[in-house]
Order: structure tokens, then C-alpha cells, then sequence
């Protein structure tokens, strides 16, 4: 394989590592290919029984897709190019989901954005006291997607349209509260897992294995915010949503919804006002459609469908303004550039989330 991807077959696992650490393992476009060859070749080769799926370094399993390739992509006005790349990563996540073997994904670490899409549609999805889980995409005026939208829509209560607008930082806790996750295991104790995966007695019960390594972790800060985020993040739209979230902050209980003897969060008030002011400095564009396209992923029947959806919301992005100038200010001249100023959410036109969701102008992912 190349520098950043190492494949190995031994003891029947096929254990294939993101080798990029000093990127946090993000992922290229030929990253991405040579993983969906590598998932295509083990598809049918007897010698693998269950894959095995990480990162190097101890920062964490993957911090996502490269967004200087995508910058360079808009800035060159290469859109097709950019399109195969997220044609190419959408596959490459619902082939893991539909894998014929058992994928364990340790997500040890930052794993955020194209490394959810990766780990979070695997069969055995493990998370550690350093893993850090995010959708982060609309902090520069980007949508989730790689299958994102799918895991938001089926969190429990309003946490999905939470955790996509405010790109919020799950721990391990919150991650298998929300879904992201299925076992928690010590990061110490990681090797030995893998270990155990390859001495397997029976090759068909690596899920039993990893429940021997499993242990409980803190409580969810999630499930105790459950009151106040249901109540706020119900609102119809993002301006609504901010505006409940400012009831919240002020003690206005009645105006958003939530009775207070309902609400489990001592510190909801202080919560719901940091989430407002962060709403409020995001692209309404990208929050809009982020709200929309997670709520139209819960009606959905299959990951497929939600990243055709997905692709589409992309698609469109890629012609806006708005996207080169949230990328470079705030991933390629964050510490250099001027402060980028999004629209007002007062300037967001009616229908827009539906025509970008709706936009079919491009080839399809699948199909």
C-alpha cells in the first residue's frame, strides 16, 4: 500500500491501519481509494474473516477528510474532481456498512467528520476514555455527510439536529448514548483486544470478544441535557431554535417549551447560552440545510439514500462563495485571514435547504 494506508492478513483478521499521524490520519483522496480496493479485495478473499480497522498515532483515528485537498479542489473550480472524491468516500462507507465480515473500528482519539463515516457504519464500533467523536462540518459553512445525517436522524430525541448544528464534541459516553458507538474499552487495554481478535477460538463471535474488554463509562453529559436540548432543538427552524435556546439562557422556561421541574441540567441555562452564541457566529446556510437534512434522514430507509441526499447538499456547496471563504478562514488562514462573517439567518431565502437537498443536476453516487 502506499505511506498512509498499512493492510496486513493474519490469523484470518485483516487488520488495515490509517497511517497519516501527523495529520491525525485525514483522509486523501488516494487514501480513500486505496481503503476501497482494499475492502473490495477482502470482500471475497477467504483467508479474512474479520477486518480490523484504526489509526496511527496516539492523537487519534481519523480527523476527517483533508479539507486543504477540497479547498484546492474549489479554488481550482475542479468540482468534478471533488465530486469523485466524495463519490468515491460515500462507497467506500456503505461498503463498510454492508461488509459480508465483521468490521471492528477502534476509535481511539479524534475521530471527527470522514473518520465517522468510516467507523460509524462498521459492524463493532469501539471508543476509548480518549475518544472524541464530531460532526464538525458546519463550523465552515459545510453539511454533514458520509453517512452522518443517517447516525444524527436516529439519536435519541433532538440530540442529532444538536450535535450537527453545534458540531459538538462527543466523548465516549456521549458517543454510545447517541449511537456512535457500541463498546467502551480502556485504551490500554487495546492491544490486547486486537490480540484476542486474531487468537479468536470461534471466528464468528468477535462481537463476544470485545464485550470481555467492555467496561461502563461516566455518564453521559447528553443524557443529561436531554430536557433542554429536546425542548429547543424541536423547533421548526434554526431561527426558532436559537431563540429557545435564549429562553433557556434567561430562565424563560415557558418560551421554550420545558417545564423547569423537567429539566436535569443544573447548568442548562449556561449550556443553552453558549449554544445559542455559537449558533449565532455559524453560516446559516450550512445550519439551514445541516436542520433540514437530518430531519429528512430519519424518514429515510437506507444509509444509501442518505448519502445520495447527502451528495447532493455537497454538490450544491460546492458553487458557494460562502464555502471557499468558511475553509480559509477557518481552517487554511485561521491565525492570518480577517474573521469571516457568515449571513444573518434573516437572509437565508425560503426553500433553500430543499432545492440543495433536491438538486439532482449530477451524477448520482450510487447507480
Amino acid at each position: 500500500m502506499s505511506d498512509f494506508i498499512s493492510a496486513t492478513v493474519a490469523d484470518g483478521v485483516g487488520h488495515v491501519t490509517l497511517d497519516r499521524p501527523q495529520a491525525i490520519n485525514a483522509l486523501s483522496y488516494e487514501m480513500i481509494r486505496e481503503l476501497a480496493a482494499v475492502f473490495d479485495a477482502w470482500r471475497t478473499d477467504t483467508e479474512v474473516g474479520l477486518v480490523v480497522l484504526d489509526g496511527a498515532g496516539d492523537r487519534g483515528f481519523c480527523a476527517g477528510g483533508d479539507i486543504r485537498e477540497l479547498y484546492g479542489y474549489v479554488t481550482a473550480d475542479e468540482h468534478e474532481t471533488a465530486h469523485q472524491f466524495f463519490r468515491t468516500e460515500y462507497r467506500l462507507d456503505a461498503a463498510i456498512a454492508r461488509f459480508p465480515k465483521p468490521v471492528v473500528a477502534i476509535m481511539d482519539g479524534i475521530t471527527m467528520g470522514g473518520g465517522i463515516g468510516l467507523s460509524g457504519h462498521a459492524a463493532i464500533r469501539v471508543v476509548t476514555e480518549r475518544s472524541r467523536l464530531a460532526m464538525p462540518e458546519t463550523r465552515i459553512g459545510f453539511t454533514p455527510d458520509v453517512g452522518g445525517t443517517w447516525l444524527l436522524g436516529k439519536a435519541p430525541g433532538e440530540l442529532g439536529v444538536h450535535l450537527a448544528l453545534n458540531s459538538r464534541v462527543m466523548d465516549a459516553s456521549d458517543a454510545l448514548y447517541a449511537g456512535f458507538a457500541d463498546a467502551f474499552v480502556p485504551s490500554e487495554r487495546l492491544p490486547h483486544l486486537v490480540q484476542a481478535l486474531h487468537e479468536r477460538a470461534d471466528p464468528g463471535s468477535p462481537a463476544e470478544i470485545v464485550m470481555l474488554f467492555d467496561e461502563t463509562p461516566d455518564p453521559s453529559p447528553l443524557a443529561l441535557a436531554r430536557g433542554w436540548i429536546d425542548a429547543c432543538y424541536s423547533a421548526p427552524t434554526v431561527a426558532e431554535i436559537v431563540a429557545r435556546l435564549r429562553a433557556v439562557a434567561d430562565g424563560r422556561w415557558d418560551d421554550a417549551g420545558l417545564a423547569e421541574s423537567v429539566n436535569l441540567d443544573p447548568e442548562a441555562s449556561a449550556h443553552a447560552a453558549a449554544a445559542a452564541a455559537e449558533l449565532e457566529t455559524l453560516s446559516p446556510t450550512s445550519l439551514t440545510i445541516a436542520l433540514e437534512a437530518v430531519r429528512r434522514a430519519r424518514t429515510l430507509p437506507r444509509l444509501e439514500d442518505a448519502l445520495e441526499q447527502e451528495f447532493r447538499a455537497v454538490a450544491w456547496f460546492l458553487e458557494q462563495p460562502d464555502l471557499r471563504e468558511g475553509i480559509r478562514a477557518q481552517v487554511i488562514d485561521k491565525d492570518r485571514s480577517p474573521k469571516w462573517t457568515p449571513p444573518k439567518i434573516a437572509d437565508v431565502p425560503a426553500g433553500l435547504a430543499a432545492r440543495a437537498l433536491d438538486d439532482r443536476r449530477y451524477a448520482p453516487v450510487f447507480g
